[in-house]
């Protein structure tokens, strides 16, 4: 029997089969995991010109934008803290419908038995304006000075429902919340939670805008992941939460899958590239078969990284031509959402996750031209399909490379 080490002297743990019992989302294409469902069947893209903030780039670059203007979500959500953000307020829209989801009460969050892990890249840096401000004044600060904090964000909802188990926020940009989700299931595997909540959380914003931008690979176009033509990625803003639980603990819960295994790797190339070879992403989903004791011809669809810029999609391709033998269908739902940056992860899986319950796999838009070197085409159009395990890729800067496998439950 494979163990873990607790901390406690002479004990140790059993792995056991984790399960996701609660699912919430948000993104450009739903405001709900039914609605985000019902767009990918459709083909929707939610990536069109911005509306909720101003920016030099408004009506230049598409992005992944929610169309809920702030007040209006502060409303909905009866959110009305000081110095509350958007970022906070996408982060308790999915949190809410997750543990409604899971049917966790009130004394069940509030468990010290209850984690909550949360990944993001920007936080409360959201408000890159008052960020400037309150950074150039002399008197006391804004509201919003203790929100710049990648980790205001977890603090909040901690606050918001007395969560007393451990919390804890991952900063690893674009795989943030694929290991949130590992980091969740290795508390509960090694008995420090029953349960996690875990997910991700990112907003648009001027600041992630023009860092982008100055990388040069911001598409002026819908952005078109493996694509030979394609230009760049389409940043987007969204947030994702699943609850894990060991199986044994949800014997009368409804099972949305099981996440049977999980990778992070990281190959050092560069600050903002993955390697020519391909030695992280390889790494990342060849662990994840391993730790899921699958072999690379039992994965019956992979939702990719998929960012559409040059680097990442001929790199992700060579790894998956190493890892798979036969490609199995594959696609990108960033040409639905933009990419989330820190919720990424946790979007596309939840994605993986719909695949697996429906039998479903959803198009990867925009697509017309494989990449010559590879020739791979990312699935064109929905269709069913039997399918019995999914693996989510989520490949971040500075090489943080991430593979999530979930199964059929």
């Amino acid at each position: 029997m494979i163990t873990l080490r607790n901390t406690e002297p002479n004990k140790s743990v059993s792995i056991s089969e984790i399960v996701v019992t609660g699912l919430g989302m948000i993104s450009a294409i739903g405001n709900s995991v039914s609605a985000n469902r019902d767009s990918l069947k459709a083909g929707v893209c939610g990536i069109s010109t911005l509306q909720n903030f101003p920016s030099r780039f408004s009506g230049i670059l598409p992005c992944g934008e929610i169309k809920i203007n702030t007040t209006t979500l502060k409303q909905k959500l009866s959110a009305f803290e000081p110095g509350i953000t958007r970022t906070d307020l996408l982060c308790l829209h999915a949190f809410r419908e997750a543990v409604s989801d899971a049917g966790l009460t009130e004394d069940d969050i509030m468990s010290a038995d209850t984690a909550f892990i949360n990944g993001n890249t920007v936080g409360g840096m959201c408000l890159t304006d008052e960020l400037y401000h309150d950074a150039n004044k002399d008197e006391k600060g804004s509201e919003y000075l203790s929100s710049y904090d990648c980790s205001a964000v977890t603090l909040y909802i901690q606050s918001r429902y007395k969560m007393n188990g451990i919390a804890n926020t991952i900063n690893t940009a674009c795989s943030s919340s694929a290991n949130a989700i590992m980091y969740g299931a290795r508390l509960i595997n090694n008995g420090f939670a029953t349960r996690a909540i875990v997910g991700g959380v990112d907003s648009l914003a001027k600041f992630t805008l023009n860092g982008f931008n100055a990388l040069h690979i911001l598409s002026p176009e819908l952005c078109r992941p493996f694509d030979q033509n394609r230009q760049g990625l389409n940043l987007g803003e969204g947030a994702a939460f699943l609850v894990l639980e060991k199986k044994q603990d949800a014997k009368d819960k409804s099972i949305h899958a099981v996440l049977r295994g999980s990778s992070n790797t990281n190959d050092a190339f560069h600050p903002s590239s993955l390697s020519p070879e391909g030695d992280g992403p390889y790494l990342a989903m060849k662990n994840a078969l391993d730790t899921a004791s699958l072999k690379s011809a039992d994965i019956s669809f992979v939702n990719t990284h998929g960012t559409g810029t040059e680097n990442n999609d001929e790199v992700e391709s060579k790894a998956m031509i190493k890892i798979f033998d036969s490609m199995p269908p594959f696609s990108s739902t960033k040409s639905n959402t933009g990419h989330t940056l820190g919720a990424a992860g946790a979007l596309e899986a939840i994605y993986s996750i719909l695949n697996l319950k429906y039998q479903e796999v959803y198009p990867s838009l925009n697509f017309n031209d494989p990449v010559p070197e590879t020739g791979l085409r990312p699935v064109s159009e929905y269709k069913k399909m039997a399918i019995n395990h999914v693996m989510s890729n989520s490949f971040g800067f500075g090489g943080n490379c991430s593979s999530l496998i979930f199964s059929k439950a």
